[in-house]
């Protein structure tokens, strides 16, 4: 039994390394594999970038709302306003796209990425 089997592994080995069909097959699976690797990494850093542009925004309008919420002039209080709306849809749209692609990390998401954006930034304790 153990003689078969040896003879086996070894007409596979010579197959795959000493003739052509076999190199063709060999090859062909090598690639296969290493594009799947490319496509699952491209896809990554698609959503990674997305997210952190999306972060981006969010903080941006965060930090202007909070420049112009307090002051006595009207069109910066709606310099504020506009800012705090365009903060929320940002999260919201963030905190939608990262359930959509939460997949891509396997829990394993990186630490400048955040689960959920805050969506109430009127009653912010902490910032992100």
């Amino acid at each position: 039994m153990l003689s078969v089997l040896l003879t086996v592994l070894v007409v596979a080995i010579l197959f795959f390394s000493a003739t052509p069909a076999g190199r063709e097959m060999w090859n062909n699976y090598t690639h296969g594999l290493k594009k799947a690797d490319e496509v699952s990494y491209e896809t990554r850093k698609t959503v990674e970038d997305t997210a952190r542009s999306y972060i981006s925004s969010y903080n941006a309008d965060v930090a202007i709302y909070k420049m112009y919420v307090s002051s006595d002039d009207s069109e910066k209080c709606e310099y504020a306003e506009s800012a705090r709306m365009r903060a929320i849809r940002t999260a919201t749209a963030y905190n939608e796209y990262i359930l959509k692609n939460s997949y891509v990390w396997k829990d394993n998401i990186p630490t400048d990425i955040y689960k959920t954006l805050d969506v109430d930034i009127v009653n912010m304790e902490t910032d992100k």
